[in-house]
């Protein structure tokens, strides 16, 4: 974002906590990207102003708390388009979840969105950090075979959690098995993200889902064990010949995206990989990395099971709304 050929940050909004402060004072930075003098050292101004300035700023890019983000997403987006990480529009049934490389077909949503609220601009949140890696890697069985059952264990980075997150006693030598509200947002923006749009409306995926989400000492990159019941049969090798196919589907897409990997997908053949510290750089970090596809014992020949690996700071979040809304920008929506 810092160095974008699109895109350049023009102001920084925050509590009244932050208020007044540079950027660098104000921030906790512990990215291992450097933040540039020219950020740093931009004041951070109200949160509560902003929609009386939206005048000079094109794009509104929103990372803001839950709780506070509905309203002042809402406001904005009266004015001017707004691309968030936040959760709070994200089942609204006139807002896509938008991921192109999975659903690009439901940016029509906006066009309801903006007719049906009056707005001038709109609200498109990501999903959350952990249907990312879930979404990418089920698009291409879901596409291919079809999908009965999900089955999903997630191992959380501690960056998820946000700052200061969870305190070294309590993940050190552990594994926290709850994460407040994760397992029902992945169950909700998986079939959503994976639905059908038709005339502006989303028909939800019809497959079930379940999982148990936790949390792990690994700093960055979500961690993710699969099982996958399909309708038609499908082989390891199968799957992997889809990926083949989809990858090269998205490439010849989304390629030209500046945030757009090469890979959508990369599949590793090893039998101890991926690895969140060897594996979740891979294609600038937003590639999903897949491997230990095996043929399921319980399911047979119509199941899969595999882990799955995606960066949730850059994919799950900050990158991942900069390619959609790079997506956005080509075809006429900013």
């Amino acid at each position: 974002m810092f160095e974008h050929p699109w895109f350049e940050i023009s102001g920084l909004y925050a509590s009244e906590r932050s208020e007044g402060k540079p950027y660098g004072t104000a921030a906790v930075w512990h990215s291992p990207t450097p933040l540039p003098n020219s950020v740093s050292a931009m004041m951070v101004k109200n949160i509560e102003h902003v929609v009386e300035e939206l005048d000079q700023y094109d794009i509104v890019f929103s990372a803001l708390p839950s709780d506070v983000a509905e309203s002042i997403e809402g406001r904005c987006a009266v004015k001017k388009p707004v691309i968030s990480t936040a959760s709070a529009f994200r089942y609204k049934e006139d807002v896509p979840i938008l991921v192109p490389e999975v659903n690009a077909g439901h940016a029509p949503l906006i066009e309801r969105q903006k007719k049906e609220r009056g707005w001038k601009g709109f609200v498109v949140p990501g999903p959350n950090c952990t249907t990312m890696g879930l979404i990418i890697s089920l698009k291409p069985i879901y596409d291919t075979f079809g999908i009965k059952r999900v089955f999903m264990t997630s191992m959380q980075a501690l960056s998820g959690a946000g700052y200061p997150g969870n305190s070294a006693l309590d993940i050190v030598d552990n594994v926290i098995p709850f994460i407040a509200k994760e397992e029902g947002k992945v169950v909700l923006e998986t079939v959503k993200t994976l639905g059908r749009c038709e005339n502006q409306v989303v028909h939800n995926a019809n497959f079930a889902v379940s999982c148990t989400c936790t949390r792990v000492p690994t700093i960055d990159g979500h961690f993710l064990s699969i099982f996958v019941e399909t309708e038609k049969e499908c082989t390891p090798e199968d799957y992997k010949k889809a990926i083949a196919e989809y990858n090269a589907a998205c490439f010849q897409t989304f390629g030209d995206l500046p945030s757009a990997p090469k890979e959508t997908i990369v599949v590793k053949e090893e039998d101890n990989r991926p690895q969140p510290r060897l594996d979740r750089e891979l294609g600038g970090g937003m590639s999903t990395v897949v491997g230990r596809i095996r043929q399921d014992e319980v399911f047979g020949t119509h199941g899969i099971k595999y882990c799955s690996l995606s960066h949730n700071t850059k994919r799950g979040a900050a990158k991942g709304e900069l390619l959609a809304t790079e997506y956005l920008m080509t075809k006429g929506y900013l």
